[in-house]
């Protein structure tokens, strides 16, 4: 971008009412890396600078919610030095991000089967969830070990072991009970699916695909996002004529 697009688009994007809760399916690391013949781990690193980007972006617009897909459930299967690295990264994230979430009032919260991660990693996530936790900025969620098929199965129980399952109910045992509505889904790389998450909660949610390989993923496509979620129409099942009677937004 040219140096004066970027506070263009930013001023753009403050401008119009911003989606409640961004997702983002950080996708593209390894292929980053490979595509410039270093080891996978080296694609993480500079992903882990992208998540710093986008987090900061995010606060600084006044975004409510962000919840990034960090570590699947399904990701335990990957060869084991990756694993390693990417927890090690994991940790050295939280530890350097600690004061500055402090520092800008930012939540931070997690979702998954966070028994799984390694107990260094939860010892971290823990105090900086316990440091961060009456900040009243936005809410940073990292979905760590985490698999939308088996988020819906333990709501389920859960909502059938305390009575009638409802829809409410149901979304009452989420991991993600009580964060804002999902308004907009992100996945970067080029893929063109959601990978088993926020199932649910994606249900009307916008979505908004980028080539963009994550360790790429900064500010500009960032904004650029959320600047396509602003220009859509979102009719939730009435048509365009019903919406514009009752002076919804044209977004």
């Amino acid at each position: 971008m040219t140096p004066t697009s970027l506070p263009a688009l930013e001023a753009q994007v403050r401008a119009r009412p911003l989606p409640r809760h961004v997702a983002v399916i950080m996708d593209g690391n390894g292929r980053w890396a490979e595509a410039r013949g270093l080891p996978r781990v080296a694609g993480h690193r500079e992903g882990a600078e992208s998540v710093r980007a986008v987090v900061r972006t995010a606060r600084r617009i006044g975004l409510p919610a962000l919840t990034l897909y960090a570590f699947s459930l399904q990701n335990w299967a990957r060869p084991a030095d990756e694993v390693g690295a990417l927890m090690a990264l994991l940790a050295d994230f939280l530890e350097s991000e600690r004061g500055e979430m402090r520092q800008n009032a930012i939540r931070l919260h997690a979702i998954g089967d966070l028994s799984r991660l390694p107990e260094p990693v939860r010892r971290q996530l823990a105090l900086v969830m316990a440091e961060t936790r009456d900040n009243g900025g936005m809410i940073l969620t990292l979905a760590l070990s985490y698999g939308g098929r088996e988020e819906l199965v333990q709501a389920a129980r859960a909502a059938a072991a305390a009575g009638p399952v409802t829809e409410a109910s149901l979304e009452a045992h989420l991991w993600t009970a009580g964060l804002p509505e999902l308004d907009l889904l992100v996945r970067t790389s080029g893929e063109r699916r959601i990978s088993n998450f926020l199932l649910w909660q994606a249900a009307y949610a916008e979505l908004h695909f980028t080539d963009v390989l994550f360790p790429d993923f900064r500010d500009e496509a960032f904004l650029s996002a959320i600047a396509d979620f602003q220009g859509r129409q979102r009719r939730f099942g009435l048509t365009g004529a019903q919406l514009a009677a009752q002076g919804g937004p044209d977004r």
